[in-house]
């Protein structure tokens, strides 16, 4: 069809090129005709040249028609044997899937029974475990809790027991501290433990400082002198606990009751004050110290007094010779009296060391000359050996040149052998 198309162009064309020739050229008669001869031939030609392409034309369209209805039909065969084909494949599936649901529907179903019965089996023997564990974890719990409640019951008992006793402990306190010559002795017990601790086997109870005097004091402590006839001295040491005093001006700080806390404090260290003047009535030199210590048992006690603003420690010192202690200074006091005694026992080691020292250089001195002496019988010695010697080496060049003897004739000769045994009797007798 593209062909015949194409070859109608060119045809065309060639004619037109000759019209446009022959109308180009000169006119020429004969020639004109031949070439109008020839362009109706021309013409004639692609008229029928036309016509034949017109038919062909008519039937490619007619056989494409027709090759579009064989198409057609053979592609709606075609569409219909797929479709076919489509829906016994569907079918086919539709029925493997059933196949195969049935089967894992009832691989599903058995799978189902077997683990509901492994799952039973499980629950019966986690069910035995559990129940076995369970009663023997109760019956150690019930056991321990048993246990335990008997030891709490046992502590029970003894925690009665230990508040009544906690509370005889309390109620004897009480008395004691109510009680005044209970609550001295509570204060001379608590001194004579510190002095028990810092200077023991130095200080003596219940001593009487004056002479032909009733009057003891409770502690006294040995002060050395370094006087042989009065190797030591008393420092009197009285313990004092004006409790009730003390009490009132606590209450009445707590009450923030100022005036009441003046007097009480006034009443405090005017109690303080006679109790030193008490203590000063043991001091008695040279028998003791010029001065004695009068111990507080407590330390807020102690500090109420060392931090009075009428300067009371100073007062009772300047005028009584008193000084006063609390259970912490006088704690630094006896250690210091004990280093003061245990220089003291320094000093008179360091005297016995001097005197053994001195013996131990007049024996030496005397050992210098033995070995003086020594040294020159052993220089004497030396020299008697040295002429000895030179005398034996003379008497040895002088008898190289004679003959040796049997040793038997030899000492039969000399009469060694006697001479031998004289001197070991003599040297035996020696």
């Amino acid at each position: 069809m593209e062909f015949l198309l194409i070859l109608c162009i060119v045809i065309s064309a060639a004619s037109l090129i000759m019209t446009f020739l022959l109308l180009t050229r000169k006119p020429n008669t004969s020639e004109t005709q031949k070439l109008e001869t020839k362009i109706s031939l021309l013409e004639q030609q692609l008229k029928d040249q036309q016509n034949e392409n017109g038919k062909q034309l008519d039937r490619l369209k007619r056989d494409i028609v027709d090759g579009q209805k064989d198409l057609r039909y053979e592609t709606s065969s075609l569409l219909k044997e797929m479709n076919m084909n489509v829906q016994k494949l569907t079918t086919n599936n539709l029925e493997q899937q059933n196949k195969m649901m049935q089967t894992v529907s009832t691989t599903l179903h058995r799978l189902q029974d077997s683990n509901e019965k492994k799952l039973d089996q499980m629950r019966e023997t986690v069910d035995e475990k559990l129940t076995s564990t369970l009663t023997t974890r109760l019956d150690s719990s019930f056991k321990t809790v048993s246990t335990q409640l008997e030891n709490v019951y046992k502590s029970l008992g003894e925690m009665k027991e230990l508040s009544a006793g906690v509370t005889d402990n309390v109620t004897s306190l009480n008395r004691v501290l109510t009680n005044v010559k209970a609550r001295g002795t509570w204060a001379e017990v608590q001194l004579e433990a510190l002095l028990d601790q810092t200077i023991p086997n130095m200080y003596e109870k219940n001593v009487a400082t004056k002479k032909n005097s009733q009057e003891r004091v409770e502690f006294a402590i040995k002060i050395p002198t370094g006087d042989k006839e009065t190797p030591y001295s008393w420092l009197p040491v009285d313990s004092k606990f004006p409790m009730e005093d003390y009490v009132r001006l606590c209450d009445a700080a707590d009450h923030g009751d100022s005036t009441a806390l003046e007097a009480a404090r006034k009443a405090l260290e005017n109690r303080v004050k006679d109790e030193a003047k008490a203590v000063s009535g043991y001091i008695h030199v040279p028998n003791t110290t010029p001065f004695a210590i009068m111990y507080l048992a407590t330390e807020g006690l102690y500090a109420e007094i060392i931090s009075s603003r009428s300067g009371l420690p100073e007062k009772i010192q300047r005028d009584y010779h008193v000084m006063i202690a609390g259970p912490s200074t006088i704690n630094a006091l006896l250690n210091s009296l004990s280093m003061g005694y245990k220089t003291m026992a320094i000093n008179q080691k360091a005297n016995e060391v001097w005197k053994i020292l001195g013996a131990a250089k007049s024996q030496y001195n005397q050992f210098g000359t033995l070995l003086e002496k020594a040294h020159k019988k052993i220089e004497e010695a030396g020299k008697t050996l040295e002429t000895a010697q030179h005398r034996n080496r003379m008497i040895q060049k002088k008898l190289k040149k004679v003959e040796e003897l049997e040793l038997e004739e030899s000492s039969n000769l000399l009469a060694l052998d006697e001479d031998m045994e004289s001197e070991e009797a003599q040297n035996e007798i020696a």
